[in-house]
């Protein structure tokens, strides 16, 4: 067969491939945009409905009794304590767990178990975990806390900083722990001093992710935290979240409550984003180093 037979025979080939690359890009570009359109609709609409909203008030005063004007600050200050609470139980259990099972036991059966359970705790409906602490500390206490809605949203934390912790020490270059070893330093001081500064933007940037999860959870403080109208730091007692009040001021008939839930849902998103683009710069710039 001559080359200009050959060329002839394979061009409805290669043809018949490029219509099919076409269609598979074209449908491609057609779910991103679909996606992307969604997102910009939502976030269109959160900014129309909730910027008019932005006030000194809103971070000054204490959610208002219906029908009557106020802020949200009450439920702010109650989300940032039980967040940061949250972060401080959840943080370490997360960091220990994952450095045990990327530096301990990394091919041990029991890992592999707890990678298991990691996985299921990832994808866990948040109410379950709710209804879960709800059992062990709110129902034997006898009342809602603040304490009980921290560790709620802890449970949440450690999967997303397990899963991170491991993955970023896995990354580690062997080299490094045996060029540590070489010298006799313990298998200890190698975690803290190279395993850790060597993974520590991207286990930083895996709490932040972890923050950025449950800053807008509702269910586990709807069965731990409850609410609470006014200001108040007792964490022995019901905490008001910012949360459970836009959930709760958003189903209200008033349109003052309906107001302050979108400049609440405003205020999540625009920290869950800065969040975001936090974890990412951090991500780059680990990559680039």
């Amino acid at each position: 067969m001559t080359d200009a037979a050959a060329t002839a025979s394979a061009s409805p080939l290669y043809a018949g491939r490029r219509r099919r690359n076409a269609m598979a890009k074209g449908l491609a570009w057609a779910a991103t945009l679909f996606g992307l359109g969604w997102l910009v609709l939502i976030l269109g609409i959160l900014l129309y409905e909730g910027i008019g909203g932005l006030s000194l008030s809103v971070f000054t005063e204490n959610t208002p009794p219906p029908g009557s004007a106020g802020g949200l600050l009450n439920a702010i200050a109650g989300s940032l304590i039980i967040t940061i609470l949250a972060i401080v139980i959840g943080t370490p259990i997360g960091i220990l767990a994952g450095t045990y099972l990327a530096e301990y036991g990394r091919h041990d059966k029991l890992s592999t178990v707890v990678r298991f359970i990691n996985d299921i705790l990832l994808s866990a409906p948040s109410i379950v975990v709710g209804l879960f602490v709800y059992e062990i500390m709110v129902a034997p206490m006898g009342h809602f806390s603040g304490y009980a809605g921290a560790v709620a949203l802890a449970v949440i934390v450690i999967p997303v900083v397990v899963r991170t912790t491991e993955d970023m020490l896995t990354l580690v270059p062997d080299t490094m722990r045996e060029a540590a070893a070489s010298i006799g330093l313990p298998r200890a001081l190698m975690i803290m001093r190279i395993a850790y500064r060597a993974a520590r933007a991207g286990i930083v940037t895996g709490i932040l992710l972890a923050i950025a999860r449950i800053s807008g959870e509702t269910a586990p403080l709807l069965f731990t935290a409850l609410n609470n109208q006014f200001f108040s730091i007792d964490m022995n007692a019901p905490m008001p979240s910012l949360p459970v009040v836009i959930f709760q001021f958003a189903l209200s008939p008033y349109h003052e409550w309906q107001k302050l839930a979108w400049t609440g849902a405003l205020l999540i998103t625009i920290t869950v984003l800065a969040l975001s683009i936090f974890a990412r710069s951090l991500t780059a710039s680990r990559k680039s180093q």
